[in-house]
């Protein structure tokens, strides 16, 4: 299995790829200070479920399969895309003000766990990542290929859930100073929504 060694190497590692900037910690980021600390943890937790379906589709062998259909990579990223443009619309349409906020009806606990698990499913760079990075670290010499990828994948998730998590209670403070403001909040909004229309055209045009 995995040495103590390799083990932090690669949880560092993890941690550092967490911070670079990716759709998943710009969509914690952008959530979190929009929809305060509760949504923004309850994304990532969703966030990091969608990591254990990679996590056993590298396992599995089945991400290589996927890394060589050209037609299912296109498919999934038009998916993830087209729920990007959805997002960007909610975003942009969003009401402002406390009297506004309590004529809508706030996402629920379910709901909001949800779209965290959809944003990374349906992110096919994702898949290709894991099949790239996990294997690196695995090595037969040491026991099933199979198990040491699930247990980096652990590795892997409880870094991201670290990293996401910090970054939205951090973005949750941030965007209360926003909620003080009709305007800002409408910025907010604003800028979210672009975010999310960048996001949606990087991934459909990105190449396997």
């Amino acid at each position: 299995m995995l040495t103590l060694q390799i083990t932090l190497t690669f949880f560092a590692t993890s941690v550092l790829l967490a911070l670079s900037p990716g759709p998943d910690n710009v969509f914690v980021l952008l959530h979190s200070a929009v929809h305060g600390r509760r949504a923004g943890l309850l994304v990532v937790l969703g966030l990091c479920t969608g990591l254990l379906f990679h996590t056993a589709a590298v396992a599995l062998g089945l991400a290589a399969l996927f890394a060589a259909s050209a037609a299912a990579f296109t498919v999934l990223k038009l998916l993830g895309a087209a729920y990007l443009v959805w997002l960007a619309w909610g975003a942009w349409n969003a009401p402002v003000g406390i009297h506004d906020e309590a004529r809508s009806a706030p996402m629920s606990a379910a709901q909001t766990y949800g779209r965290g698990v959809l944003m990374n499913i349906t992110n096919p760079k994702v898949a290709i990542f894991f099949l790239a990075f996990l294997p690196q670290f695995a090595d037969p010499a040491r026991g099933p290929v199979a198990l040491q990828i699930i247990a980096l994948g652990a590795v892997f998730i409880a870094a991201a859930l670290l990293t996401f998590s910090t970054i939205a209670w951090f973005a949750a403070g941030f965007g209360q100073v926003f909620k003080r403001s009709l305007r800002a909040q409408r910025v907010l909004n604003r800028i979210a929504s672009v975010v999310f229309v960048g996001l949606a055209l990087r991934l459909a045009t990105a190449q396997r």
